[in-house]
């Protein structure tokens, strides 16, 4: 019998050897996704972040405290168990409250008065698979922990912008909102729901819902009809209290200070229900209106969660929304199966010498891989060549007397005689 894949999941394997005339999308590329990792990875290290990894699954209320049981995620999409004791656990479906769940196991602020954090993981969510959004789907992330100034919210929009921009994706639009806290939000629903009640027959069957549930969910909406008739809805932003407008304002000085052009986006209230004052969303072209990434503050999630009153930032994005756009933007293909060199071994004697100089070469750090099949040297030049090898060195009787290889560089077909000592020096060049 065979199995098939399950729906909304893919498989990451090794990328077509060179030569070849296919190719696989970045998606199932695993070089591709190596080199987006090592890269957000490089970035936050950069800006101080260290990082966390916690379990797949938490408990169900996790879930349900921190992101919210008004909201599309936990109403309709995460996947959840009851164990055979009877424990209702969840698979994560964001990152966020996974980390500050185990900032306040690990009573991380006693040795770390800011917590700066990246994770990267998979997530679940059971919603209809399509490009771009996949049942299991993977995110890398950003949490700051401990600091509540405005030129953080900066910090981690820029740090964004920078990694998107050190992958080559640079046709990027930052936008901006401020959400206000819980409190000054009050008067604003009731002023959104006040403009939506007599529209609300018009409005999705999704929309109905979030009106009795969570109202401001409505604005969240990516049904067409629902966003042109929230067209004209009342902005936040003119029911912020007067230190979520000055937080906000600053937040915008800090990005005009660090050249980084954004719009503010009146409709954007992110997914969750733990946002507070800042939330931004970056986009590209080539996605449409699909986000790229974005994030926002959660000043009562710590203290929500059994921890001490402590502010909060983050930031999440889909590695597979980042690897989808560098392929349509028609990136070079990242990293690749290259080898520094290919052992061709000619004979018996020659295969049992070929396992022990291999394995001289990769103690000198050199990536090196090896004829398994006894083949004939114009496929093992060929296996070399689709392998990505710079060169070949072939071995047999003769080479073995005079303990020296014959070392071909496969880009110009320049052959040399080296002795064994120095294969390693020469192959590092």
């Amino acid at each position: 019998m065979q199995y098939g894949r399950p729906d909304g999941t893919f498989d990451i394997v090794p990328p077509v050897p060179c030569g070849r005339k296919e190719a696989r999308s970045f998606v199932n590329d695993s070089a591709c996704w190596l080199h987006v990792e090592a890269v957000f990875r490089k970035v936050c290290k950069a800006y101080g972040f260290a990082e966390i990894r916690t379990p797949i699954f938490e408990q169900t209320d996790l879930f349900h405290r921190a992101v919210g049981d008004g909201t599309d995620i936990v109403a309709k999409e995460t996947y959840d168990l009851v164990t055979r004791g009877g424990d209702r656990l969840t698979l994560r479906p964001e990152g966020t409250a996974g980390a500050i769940r185990a900032y306040v196991s690990e009573r991380l602020w006693i040795e770390r008065p800011i917590a700066k954090l990246l994770y990267i993981g998979p997530n679940f969510r059971y919603e209809r698979a399509q490009r771009g959004r996949y049942r299991q789907h993977h995110q890398a992330g950003v949490e700051v922990l401990g600091a509540s100034m405005p030129s953080i919210d900066a910090e981690i929009i820029d740090l964004a912008v920078a990694f998107y921009k050190a992958l080559g994706i640079t046709d990027l639009t930052v936008k901006v909102n401020s959400v206000g806290t819980k409190e000054s939000r009050v008067a604003y629903i009731d002023a959104l729901k006040a403009y939506a009640e007599p529209l609300l027959s018009e409005m999705s069957d999704d929309n109905k819902r979030r009106f009795e549930q969570n109202p401001l969910r409505m604005l969240d909406s990516k049904d067409k009809r629902d966003i042109a008739l929230l067209e004209n809805a009342p902005n936040l932003v003119d029911f912020l209290d007067d230190a979520s407008a000055e937080h906000f304002n600053k937040v915008c000085t800090y990005l005009d200070a660090l050249g980084i052009p954004y719009e503010v986006d009146h409709r954007l209230v992110r997914g969750f229900d733990y946002y507070t004052r800042t939330a931004f969303e970056i986009q590209c072209k080539v996605l449409g209106d699909k986000a790229l990434g974005g994030g926002g503050r959660y000043n009562q999630l710590v203290e929500q969660l059994g921890g001490p009153a402590t502010p909060g930032i983050g930031f999440g994005l889909g590695i597979e929304r980042v690897l989808i756009t560098m392929e349509e933007l028609g990136l070079p293909r990242p990293g690749g199966n290259q080898l520094d060199a290919f052992l061709c071994p000619m004979g018996d004697a020659a295969r049992d010498a070929a396992t022990t100089l291999a394995s001289i070469l990769r103690n000198a750090g050199l990536t090196i891989d090896v004829d398994y099949l006894g083949r004939r040297l114009k496929a093992m030049l060929e296996m070399a060549d689709a392998g990505g090898a710079r060169y070949a060195i072939v071995i047999g009787d003769d080479e073995l007397a005079a303990q020296t290889a014959s070392v071909r560089e496969l880009a110009t077909q320049t052959q040399h005689t080296v002795s064994i000592a120095d294969l390693p020096a020469f192959i590092r060049g």
